[in-house]
């Protein structure tokens, strides 16, 4: 395998994945915590569950747990400091949608990079995805209906 700034590719890879698979977890409980506890809805809180709950059994059935934190380098991380714009929310439509953005935008990554080693979890992150996408929708008529949320 090889190297790239003293770390195997395989290592790289699997930050990609681990950092992926936590901003996943995070931005869809996010949105979760938001459908549930301001939204009170029932049906949308129980999908947002359901497909973080989705998100660990491919992650542990391709990716175990201890493998992905082998390779976790969170404090030499060049990324992780926030952006200006990370910090910055109006209201809680904001903190919604930055959250199901993130949530796309890391399974569109653990998609590409499951390519590598199995292309049935990139299907499955594939799915996951479009079921977001579904789900982003149907949240949406309820946050804008919401004043408070602008």
């Amino acid at each position: 395998m090889k190297k790239l700034s003293g770390i195997s590719q395989k290592a790289n890879i699997g930050r990609i994945l681990d950092a992926n698979l936590n901003r996943a977890k995070e931005g869809l409980r996010v949105c979760e915590e938001i459908t549930r506890f301001v939204l009170n809805q029932h049906k949308i809180t129980a999908t947002f569950k359901a497909l973080r709950h989705r998100v660990n059994i491919l992650s542990a059935r391709f990716y175990p747990h201890g493998m992905l934190l082998k390779h976790r380098q969170a404090q030499s991380d060049v990324g992780r400091l926030n952006s200006r714009g990370e910090l910055k929310r109006a209201n809680l439509a904001d903190v919604f949608f930055a959250n199901i953005q993130r949530v796309k935008e890391s399974l569109r990554v653990l998609e590409e990079f499951s390519k590598l080693s199995d292309k049935r979890n990139a299907l499955g992150f594939k799915a996951l995805r479009y079921q977001v996408y579904a789900l982003e929708k149907e949240a949406f008529k309820k946050i804008s209906a919401l004043s408070d949320f602008r």
